[in-house]
């Protein structure tokens, strides 16, 4: 047995995608770092031993511009480029390389940490040292740090630590959360396996093992659905343990789900109920998917209500967006639906009190185990929230480790330095702007090869029936005077149009109600109608206009996406169905639906000018769509290079240039098998361009970059540039006619 010793500026245990995130940024910010895993490969819940796909803040498209950017947006992009079909063992690949890209991480797999050496008392520890064993190679590691990330999820290095924590339900009167229960309890949400089937192309047997559970004798076959040739994201309901211990009941709760998944399978099989001969059982995950156990008590703990009304912390540092989403304790047993959902508007924030331990000075958390009621962790517990929560806990224990100070000093010292480090790192985070004194950009003025000033979609490629209400998202900047829409219609009518409001600038809902216009159509085609709507905001905001259902009429649909807008059909909305459990009542981004119009927006025109695609947007201060688009687009259609240009009164000295282009973070990407995204690069993305600046009577080529296909670039010059204009010049794009970019930097 060896006996070692590992010393680094920062220990991360966990390897899940809010480890690998924690450390990644910590690395990035010039830390060193000791990623600890306690399982052969990183992923956690994601990885191709549990393959959990990866949900996040666009909750399956129901949220508008929500993927998350940052670390978890370079995974998800890179994912698409590399495994289109999601190929788990490729995932596998794509995160561990993210690791190995940084040198300053040492990773340690198959290493288990079961001690922690704490000093003080209950109400201020330190936590020393770690120590793991790992398995296989019989070394007993030590890993002694200034600051700790416990992304384990179910906390065991802070609850071993010493750190206060929470398992279970609050009451309803602790937090007045409507979904609590009336009594707390020590009720959590239970843990699944998946399994993986695929066609043979000949009839195969399945003969049911002994223990296999005869599921005809349970309400499972009543109570949720079961189809052959489903891939296992159709199978999250196969959950079971909430009324156990998740942690110590595991090895149980395993044995009841694999005899569930067999016994599903005979069912399947062997039942004549489907059409399955020639299917088989490829794949069974042999480790339970754990989705709640401790939950650490920070300086804060968010909880519904936050989440709802979508509270604007001083301390935002990251944002979700899936729905509190919360299962009954008896799992696949329970006569409920397998789970219930409750939808904020839009994004909402997490603040940075919530990823350090309340008692524990040198302890941050990320992932399942922050500090949230039990009802408010129904939305932060998924995988891409748990990933952008692990990159602002890792900036905040680098920024920690290098000042020598507390997370709660950060806080209280140095927030501003955090949050605008969080932005330059491109991570996600909304609402918080660029006031970088080193960006260089800040002061310059912006031009552009050409703009997009006037926003139009013309060319028709295909109708929609207004058989329910219908609406059109365009950005207002600096004001609205008339929209035209080309319509069809069976007879002599009329066209009801209301223009509304979004409130909260992440939000893609109607509001409130503005103007509303009553516009004569004739029966024809392909008809040009004026809808004469005026708004001129205090400040630049999205227009959600609606058309009000009248099956005499359809709208056109553009086959060509537009950066800024977006369409929306009104669903008539049951409370419950089979496969997705129940709905919260009157939720209005469940009622405003964008499924039917991928990247397919009606046609229109806008009759007044818009500056909605300045270039001046890539240096407004925003990362991503926040009441507008906030990117330069140029004009399009001409073809030929595009550039954008910074220039200065006096020359400056440039070393760093960062360019972060537009990746469309609408569209919802995956990492596994849930659905499918039909192009393996943005066609939004610049893929060609270079960078020059003004030297002497000439530009200069001082970055060169071919078949790009990523969002965020920070290019480090062999040395500092003396100039006073410079160019992001684009040759070309991965599909699109119009050149985006969202942010250009430039640092000394």
């Amino acid at each position: 047995m060896k006996h070692e010793i590992v010393t680094s500026d920062i220990t991360v245990v966990g390897g899940g995608l809010a480890g690998v995130c924690a450390a990644v940024a910590a690395a990035r910010l010039g830390q060193t770092v000791s990623l600890v895993q306690n399982r052969p490969v990183l992923g956690g819940n994601a990885s191709s031993e549990v393959r959990v796909w990866v949900c996040g803040a666009t909750s399956h498209g129901v949220h508008r511009n929500a993927r998350e950017t940052g670390i978890m947006g370079e995974l998800f992009v890179e994912n698409q480029y590399r495994n289109i079909d999601g190929n788990p063992y490729i995932w596998d690949l794509i995160v561990l390389e993210k690791v190995k890209a940084e040198p300053n991480i040492t990773l340690f797999l198959n290493t288990d940490v079961h001690e922690v050496d704490a000093s003080g008392d209950e109400d201020h520890r330190t936590i020393q040292a770690v120590t793991g064993w790992m398995m296989g190679s019989e070394r007993r590691i030590r890993f002694v740090s200034r600051v700790f990330l416990d992304c384990t999820g179910d906390g065991l290095v802070g609850f071993l630590a010493g750190a206060k924590f929470r398992i279970g339900r609050e009451a309803q009167h602790e937090l007045n959360e409507e979904w609590a229960p009336l009594v707390p309890d020590d009720i959590t949400l239970g843990s699944t396996l998946l399994f993986y089937t695929k066609d043979a192309g000949r009839p195969v047997k399945y003969i049911a093992p002994s223990f296999a559970k005869d599921i005809t004798q349970t309400s499972i076959p009543m109570k949720r659905v079961i189809r052959s040739g489903d891939n296992g994201c159709a199978y999250w309901w196969i959950e079971w343990g909430g009324e156990h211990d998740t942690v110590h009941d595991n090895e149980r709760i395993r044995d009841e789900l694999s005899s569930v998944i067999y016994g599903i399978w005979d069912y399947i099989k062997n039942s004549g109920k489907f059409d399955s001969d020639n299917l088989t059982l490829e794949w069974i995950g042999s480790i339970p998917g754990k989705r709640e156990y401790r939950r650490f008590v920070g300086d804060y703990v968010l909880n519904q209500n936050d989440v709802i009304a979508q509270e604007f912390f001083e301390d935002r540092v990251a944002f979700g967006g899936w729905s509190i989403d919360l299962h009954p304790p008896q799992g696949m047993y329970s006569t409920e639906s397998g789970s219930k959902h409750m939808h904020m508007d839009g994004s909402y924030h997490i603040p940075f009190r919530s990823l350090y331990s309340a008692n524990v000075s040198n302890m941050l958390m990320a992932g399942r185990n922050i500090s949230a009621s039990h009802v408010a962790f129904g939305t932060t517990r998924v995988m891409a929230t748990c990933a952008v929560i692990g990159e602002a806990a890792g900036t905040g224990a680098a920024l920690c480790a290098a000042k020598g100070i507390s997370p709660r000093e950060l806080h209280s010292e140095h927030l501003n330095e955090l949050q605008q480090t969080l932005l330059r790192q491109d991570a996600s985070i909304l609402g918080v702007v660029n006031n970088d004194e080193g960006d260089l950009v800040r002061s310059a003025t912006l031009t552009a090869s050409s703009t997009l000033t006037e926003l139009a979609l013309e060319q028709s490629a295909g109708v929609y029936p207004l058989e329910t209400p219908a609406a059109l998202l365009v950005p207002v900047d600096p004001f609205i005077n008339g929209i035209e829409l080309l319509v069809d219609s069976t007879a002599d009518t009329e066209l009801t149009v209301e223009l509304w409001d979004t409130g909260k600038p992440q939000n893609y809902v109607p509001h409130t109600l503005i103007a509303t216009v009553v516009v004569p159509v004739a029966e024809g085609t392909k008809q040009w109608v004026t809808a004469a709507l005026n708004w001129e905001p205090a400040h630049a905001q999205n227009a959600f206009i609606v058309l009000k259902s009248n099956p005499a009429l359809a709208v056109h649909l553009s086959d060509r996406p537009q950066s800024g807008v977006l369409s929306f059909k009104n669903n008539t909305v049951t409370t419950s169905t089979a496969d997705f459990g129940e709905m919260h009542p009157n939720q209005p981004v469940i009622d405003w639906s964008p499924y039917s119009f991928k990247r397919k927006p009606f046609c229109f025109r806008l009759l007044s000018p818009t500056s909605a695609y300045a270039a001046e947007k890539v240096a407004d201060g925003h990362k991503r769509p926040y009441g507008s688009p906030h990117l330069w687009s140029s004009a399009g259609g001409a073809g030929g290079e595009e550039w954008l240009e910074a220039s200065w009164t006096e020359a400056q000295s440039i070393r760093n240039v960062h360019i972060t282009f537009n990746d469309d973070v609408n569209e919802d990407l995956i990492n596994l098998h849930h659905h499918r995204t039909e192009f393996e690069i943005i066609p939004e993305l610049v893929k060609d361009y270079s960078v020059q600046a003004w030297v002497g009577e000439s530009w200069t080529t001082v970055v060169e970059a071919t078949n790009n296909h990523t969002r965020h670039h920070v290019h480090v010059l062999d040395s500092a540039i003396s100039t006073n204009r410079l160019r992001v010049v684009v040759a070309s794009t991965n599909g699109t006619a119009h050149t985006e970019i969202v942010e250009l930097r430039c640092y000394r």
